[in-house]
């Protein structure tokens, strides 16, 4: 336990670059996740906009990523990381092979959603004259976000999950905090503890998920 003390500043630091490696995945990839989604559910047959080429080429893109383990996906992004972001090692290269992976994810999470929105709420808004972009907007994801939200919640916990990697790569955070601190150094309470702060961000943050969707879904 006393190490534990020893090591308080680094034990926050590496909590804040966990929260910082979260806040802005879910920012790029969430974004990059939705509007993926988005292209997915409006292409498909028989949707708003269809496009059989469009559809089937991001759909066959998203499902070989997809089920790619992360720790293997890491190795391979990281030439592309260092070709785009300058460099391949650190919490910065980490981000961005978490935001592509975290996009494809998104994506189909996104695009299932949007497929549960009621077929008779868009016909009503075509027969009222709204165009593709406005029943996207004003219709098929208010309908779905209090599910979306969900979707967006489950995807931030496995984020989470995914920074414990981010040693590998010579990144920080608090699943490598507890590899270096606590099981490479047979200090057992400092990795409890770097597991139990992972514990309470991921518990705030599905709270915080099951929260908005319940104000959305009782509007």
């Amino acid at each position: 336990m006393d190490r534990l003390f020893e090591l308080g500043s680094e034990f926050w630091v590496a909590a804040y670059e966990t929260l910082y490696m979260v806040a802005l995945t879910l920012l790029i990839g969430g974004a990059i996740g939705l509007l993926l989604g988005v292209v997915l559910y409006s292409t498909r047959p028989g949707s708003l906009l269809p496009n059989r080429a469009v559809f089937n080429v991001l759909n066959v893109v998203i499902n070989f990523f997809r089920p790619i383990p992360f720790i293997i996906f890491l190795a391979a992004v990281q030439p592309l990381a260092r070709y785009v972001i300058g460099v391949g090692i650190g919490n910065d290269a980490l981000v961005f092979s978490l935001s592509i992976a975290a996009s494809f994810a998104i994506s189909r999470i996104v695009e299932q959603n949007l497929i549960t929105v009621s077929p008779g709420a868009i016909e009503a808004a075509r027969a009222m004259g709204a165009g593709p972009v406005r029943i996207l907007r004003t219709v098929v994801i208010p309908e779905a976000l209090g599910p979306l939200i969900l979707g967006y919640t489950f995807i931030v916990v496995a984020i989470v999950d995914m920074t414990a990697m981010a040693g590998f790569i010579g990144g920080g955070g608090l699943g490598n905090f507890a590899l270096v601190y606590g099981y490479r150094q047979f200090e057992p309470a400092i990795t409890w503890a770097a597991l139990l702060l992972i514990v309470v961000f991921v518990q705030a943050l599905q709270f915080l998920g099951n929260w908005l969707a319940r104000k959305v879904l009782r509007r």
